[in-house]
């Protein structure tokens, strides 16, 4: 392998471990690798003794996209940011919905190599308020993302994962050094259903999830709701109690519908069942769960904990209505709404929607 095509580069996290071995520390399957070998995501290489990434700044995509689609409802609404993605995973979910990118392996030497400073520059040009690694796992793009976050908070952007938190802590915390500010994590079910599904372990999630909100970062819950895979009631009244014990009541916990995809072929979720799982999620003492892909459910409205006041009205990715105030409040009855970063303004909520 070419270690000078700009995409190759030497990943900051790796042990050697002798005899031209070395151990990938950038997720949690801290893969070791002899001369030549791969990883199990497939992007990162044993060249000479030494751990290379082979997709640094080789983007499989790059658009404006609303934050509320990833799906972030409480930071910075209404704004968008400039994601991008590369190739692979660490994970091998079945029903992946962007499977053409995930399951596709990198070709080093036909990479569309995009440099940090474009995209930084792309985002300012196109008026995003940051930036977000997304569409396939973005700890693929782990040392990309590092000198990315440098130079977008340099210019006063956020920068957001959407990812299945299966990094390691050390990864996790150079992230939020480099300028991480809102982590999106998809839960796959309990233990049973990750070791069934992708073999690893739903503890370093919770984990990474914990950590993640300590370090002071953003962070959000999505629970895809797989038609007999993760839709079992006792696994999701059980994520519920953890995503309680873990991150506490006022962190926004997203029950998303499935749809086929890829190699799994069951029908989509019942609405009915995402229904259930949003009213229990109340009942247990969430202040804000959310159904995710039903346009125009009245479940994926933000609601007032305390008074039940409809605050921003959502149809999908678009905000029709909001209603919080400049302060972070409810209008009606005063109580304290859970919003990271500002909100934008009436005029640019009309620029989104076109209207």
């Amino acid at each position: 392998m070419d270690t000078s095509l700009p995409n190759v580069k030497e990943s900051p996290l790796q042990e050697s471990l002798g005899r031209g071995k070395a151990r990938c520390l950038v997720c949690e399957r801290r893969c070791v690798l002899g001369e030549g070998e791969r990883g199990f995501c497939k992007t990162r290489m044993n060249i000479e003794g030494k751990i290379y990434t082979l997709v640094y700044g080789d983007l499989s995509a790059l658009e404006s996209r609303p934050i509320e689609i990833k799906p972030f409802y409480h930071f910075w609404p209404g704004s968008t940011a400039l994601t991008f993605s590369t190739w692979s995973c660490n994970f091998i979910c079945p029903w992946c919905q962007n499977w053409h990118l995930s399951k596709t392996e990198p070709e080093p030497y036909d990479a569309r190599y995009i440099s940090p400073e474009r995209v930084v520059e792309t985002a300012l040009k196109r008026g995003d308020e940051g930036t977000c690694v997304s569409f396939n796992e973005p700890l693929m793009l782990f040392e990309y993302s590092l000198d990315v976050f440098k130079l977008a908070r340099e210019k006063g952007l956020y920068n957001t994962y959407v990812s299945n938190g299966y990094m390691t802590l050390e990864a996790l915390k150079m992230l939020r050094e480099a300028g991480l500010d809102g982590l999106k994590i998809d839960v796959k079910g309990s233990r049973e259903e990750y070791l069934r599904f992708n073999k690893a372990y739903v503890d370093v999630v919770w984990r990474n999830a914990r950590e993640a909100k300590s370090m002071g970062i953003h962070v959000e819950i999505v629970y895809l709701v797989v038609t007999k895979a993760t839709d079992d009631e006792n696994t999701i009244l059980e994520t519920i109690e953890r995503h309680l014990k873990e991150l506490g009541p006022e962190t926004p916990l997203h029950f998303t519908r499935y749809y086929p995809a890829y190699k799994y072929n069951e029908p989509p979720t019942p609405v009915e069942k995402l229904e259930w799982a949003y009213r229990q999620a109340r009942k247990m003492g969430v202040l804000y769960p959310y159904i995710g892909n039903v346009p125009g459910h009245a479940y994926e409205n933000t609601y007032c904990p305390e008074c039940g006041e409809v605050l921003v009205k959502r149809y999908g990715l678009m905000i029709i209505r909001y209603r919080i105030t400049e302060d972070k409040k409810c209008p009606v009855c005063g109580a304290e709404i859970s919003i990271a970063g500002r909100h934008v303004s009436k005029f640019r909520f009309r620029s989104i929607l076109g209207i």
